[in-house]
């Protein structure tokens, strides 16, 4: 329900007559009397009615708030003004109106505005119409410039009575946020469907995994719930920039560039009090593992109740969604993209080294050159004058803290068409995203205190690069947004142009191409050899390794595989083969082998065989990172031959999903069961079982059940009470977390039907 919100208006100063004013004795006409009243004061203010509800319907900002005055830029709103004493007299009075953002407003920076009803075509771009006189009451339309700055707003009038006298009257608060709608606006978006998802949405996916096993986690992105406007504007005012200069950063709070910087720096807390830790330690004894989030509505709220002080913890796909959140909140399109088998390349020259040793496993690299299972960034939508014609639209923009911009941990926007076309001289940081998508891989194999080089992958940085599809739950691969078809000649062009800019030194930041530029591949995707370059022909191994699952990955199950080698010569191989099996924390770092294993194959000409493997459970269980990553590698050699074959394989296990049902249906306002319907996977009883389940627009807060202990294998049930106060299309998110595992999520979607 909304309800008529009326302020009542209370005068600021009165000012003395001005000279030049029209005398009193032509306005007391006897036909002017009867009808407008007594005209021997100045026009009064009685109250004002800022129309939140229907202005707010309007601006698409009704999900916000009802009562609360919330618009965009670019877009008329109507106000009504009532008057104590008579009517408004178009040619007798003049009503000022005068809006102020920021701490120190300022008319020549434009966070002052001065405008009024008979100044249209003035200096001020805010405009004023009337469009309603009633008795004693008017009614106006105000718009602010498509490139006002974001954020809360002090409106005042200045009524300019015929006697001279001028009256100035505080009406309230707003706020004015981006407007896609609009056209004139930076982040102008000229499809309905794509506005509803990425600016209207309040849920979504955001896609984990591996190359081989993508899977989507429900998120409560929740940008209209209650509170979150305002904690979105504390985030602003907390930032590095308006606390080393409020008044210019109010001022600059009109451009998309610079609010996403902004945001993009205070999700992480590097540098300030920003949102969120970052904790890759796989310690999260102080704080609240990341696997756990459900949404970021929690996360917000927890760090405006701390005063401000991060949250603790995020990783890549936790920082991404508040991101989204915050910069869907502001008006300005967002959407969450992850990059599978992502590349951190530490020193510009587009090449990630990794490092094996002679049983297979894979070493730290002390260069921190890592290849990521998957990571996870924004894409923003916005205009880009500071970039040539043709730049604009998609940005990425990464809040995960891992290179410096400008001295801040944030990176972008960065324009993916940029990243697309090798033009890595483009603000901002288009080289480190081009090197996440577009780096070669180089192995190298360290044995008896030299290091061998694998002429390597060209094609396996940057894969799958998915978003959530438009008003659908279905997977949206857009890496062809972000490079040309690997292999082609278009792309093997965009790397050496990218490459020479580096060289060159032309592009922002530290990068710099210091190595040598890639060299050609002499392996297939799955077997690497590894040796000196240029092998005599007697010296090639002439045998090929690949892994393959026999069941698929299920935690609390043993991992059972085979290993395929095959002769492609016409003599007798007598194949060595080291196993090994290590866990992997998301980034790409290794933890220690905690299987290993060696086998001799022989083969004869052209042959084939397999080799069975198997992993127990027990044995996997006390090794397992959080990320549930686990890499099994396979170094092979052949008596008298230098050359060495290397393949390796990522194997990510997967729980059993959360399996929500709703028990009838979902009306506004009315009490609506569901049944959350869980699982313990594993061959062993675990302990402190807790259950949160959310969802914007369903739960007024994240509830939390204490479920306490779960027998090996049990299926339990939980059935919950809610009450849904929004409707449309919601979703439902959940995650049980135990002393063994951290992120068994479920989801299920619901239509709230609004009812009568």
């Amino acid at each position: 329900m909304w309800e008529l919100r009326l302020r009542e208006a209370k005068p600021l100063s009165v000012c003395t007559a001005r000279q030049g004013r029209v005398g009193l004795d032509r306005l007391h006409t006897p036909a002017l009397c009867p009808a407008w009243g007594c005209l021997n004061s100045g026009l009064e203010m009685a109250m004002t009615d800022l129309q939140s509800y229907w202005n707010n319907l309007q601006h698409h900002t009704q999900e916000i708030s009802s009562g609360r005055l919330i618009v965009r830029r670019g877009q008329p709103f109507n106000l009504t003004l009532y008057f104590k004493n008579r009517s408004f007299l178009p040619d007798l009075d003049n009503i000022i109106f005068v809006t102020e953002t920021g701490p120190l407003p300022d008319l020549a920076k434009g966070t002052r505005a001065v405008f009024s009803l008979a100044s249209h075509g003035g200096p001020s771009p805010w405009i004023a119409s009337m469009e309603t006189n009633r008795a004693n009451s008017l009614e106006v339309s105000l718009c602010a410039p498509p490139v006002a700055a974001v954020g809360r707003y002090l409106l005042k009038i200045h009524i300019d009575s015929f006697q001279g006298s001028v009256t100035a009257y505080q009406i309230g608060e707003f706020i004015l946020l981006f407007n896609p709608w609009c056209p004139a606006d930076a982040v102008y978006l000229d499809s309905e469907p794509h506005r509803q998802e990425y600016v209207m949405n309040d849920y979504g996916f955001i896609y984990q995994g591996n190359k081989n096993w993508i899977r989507p986690c429900p998120w409560n992105y929740g940008q209209f719930e209650e509170n979150i406007i305002d904690i979105c504007l504390e985030l602003l005012d907390k930032s590095l920039n308006f606390q080393i200069d409020p008044a210019t950063d109010c001022v600059l709070r009109g451009s998309a560039v610079y609010i996403s910087r902004v945001v993009c720096a205070m999700i992480n807390s590097n540098d300030d009090n920003g949102v969120l830790n970052g904790n890759w330690s796989e310690n999260y004894s102080d704080g609240i593992n990341p696997a756990e989030w459900n949404g970021s509505v929690a996360i917000l709220k927890q760090w405006h109740a701390l005063g401000c002080q991060p949250v603790r913890y995020g990783q890549c796909w936790v920082f991404a969604a508040v991101m989204c959140t915050v910069m869907r909140c502001l008006g300005i399109p967002t959407r969450v993209i992850t990059n599978f088998e992502s590349g951190h390349d530490t020193d510009g020259n587009l090449i990630i080294d990794e490092y094996y040793d002679s049983t297979g496993r894979i070493l730290e690299n002390k260069k921190k050159d890592t290849v990521w299972n998957f990571h996870v960034w924004n894409e923003c939508w916005m205009a880009r004058k500071d970039l040539p014609p043709g730049y604009g639209g998609w940005q990425v923009l990464d809040a995960t803290p891992q290179e410096t911009s400008n001295g801040l941990y944030c990176c972008g926007p960065a324009s993916v068409r940029a990243i697309k076309e090798g033009e890595v001289d483009l603000n901002f940081d288009t080289p480190f995203v081009f090197s996440m998508v577009n780096a070669d891989c180089m192995s190298w194999l360290v044995f008896e205190g030299k290091e061998q080089k694998l002429h390597q992958d060209t094609d396996s940085v940057g894969i799958f690069i998915s978003t959530k599809s438009i008003l659908s739950d279905e997977r949206d691969d857009v890496t062809e947004n972000y490079k040309y078809k690997e292999g082609s000649p278009q792309e093997r062009q965009i790397f050496l142009k990218a490459l020479q800019k580096l060289k060159a030194g032309l592009s922002d930041g530290p990068y710099r191409a210091d190595k040598p530029s890639r060299s050609t591949p002499v392996s297939g995707d799955r077997s690497r050899s590894l040796a000196t370059p240029s092998p005599r022909a007697s010296d090639v191994i002439q045998v090929s390794l690949k892994f393959k699952l026999l069941d698929p990955p299920n935690m609390g199950q043993d991992i059972n595989f085979v290993l395929l080698a095959l002769n492609m010569s016409t003599q007798f191989k007598e194949l060595k083969v080291n196993l090994s099996a290590q866990s992997l924390l998301h980034d790409g770092s290794p933890l220690p082998p905690f299987w290993q294993d060696m086998v001799f194959i022989p083969l004869a000409a052209e042959e084939e065989k397999t080799h069975l493997c198997k992993i127990p459970y027990t044995q996997y269980s006390r090794f397992l990172s959080m990320d549930k990553l686990i890499r099994i590698s396979a170094l092979g050699e052949v008596a008298s031959c230098p050359e060495k074959i290397l393949v390796t394989k990522i194997i990510t296990l997967a729980y059993p999903a959360i399996m929500i049902n709703v028990l009838g249906a979902a009306v506004v306002n009315q009490p609506l069961s569901i049944e959350v319907i869980f699982v313990n996977p594993l061959l062993e009883q675990v302990e402190e079982c807790v259950l949160t389940v959310e969802g914007s627009g369903l739960f007024k807060k994240q509830q939390t059940v204490f479920i306490g202990t779960l027998k090996s294998q049990h299926q339990a049930s939980v059935t919950l009470e809610i009450v849904p106060f929004k409707s449309g299309q919601r979703q439902i998110q959940a995650n049980l977390r135990s002393n063994k595992f951290k992120d068994i999520k479920g989801y299920r979607n619901v239509y709230v039907d609004l009812g009568l």
